[in-house]
């Protein structure tokens, strides 16, 4: 998820209107929703467990109403033109989520909600033009960072 993060947030760079720049990101949604989809998956078969029972379960559904209101949010504030506040309110939202959906998970998964909510709020109070900086930052450092922990740390 960090590594496309990364590529998601060079591509965006390159795009001349905020229009381009929302597609890049929302694919790039798509995909690591579909990459974390794919390692929950290999995760329980490597367990020998049903897909979406206990923790995994949990935490998909304490994230997903934060990333919803996300969606909602990203449209609201694209028709207002406050493209600006679309990064802080992702990786704040993100954070909550990851926070809740982390209470069924290993201890470190919270503290990166902590760090995402960190960076959003950061975000939100920086100027418009480094949204995609924290983008890169949360999305990308962030998921290569507690990835590596918890590989290191709890196996994965």
């Amino acid at each position: 998820m960090g590594l496309t993060a990364l590529g998601a947030a060079a591509v965006a760079a390159q795009q001349a209107g905020a229009h381009t720049w929302l597609v890049v990101w929302v694919l790039e949604a798509a995909v690591a929703l579909l990459i974390g989809a794919l390692a929950i998956i290999r995760k329980a078969r490597t367990a020998n467990l049903p897909i979406l029972s206990g923790p995994s379960r949990k935490f998909a559904l304490s994230l997903a109403p934060p990333l919803a209101a996300g969606a909602l949010l990203t449209v609201v504030l694209f028709r207002a033109g406050m493209m600006g506040a679309i990064p802080g309110m992702w990786l704040l939202l993100y954070g909550a989520g990851v926070i809740a959906g982390g209470s069924f998970s290993v201890r470190v998964v919270p503290v990166m909600g902590v760090c995402f909510m960190t960076a959003g709020a950061a975000a939100l109070f920086s100027p418009p033009g480094w949204g995609n900086y924290y983008l890169a930052a949360g999305f990308g450092g962030l998921h290569i960072l507690f990835g590596a922990i918890i590989a290191r740390s709890y196996g994965g």
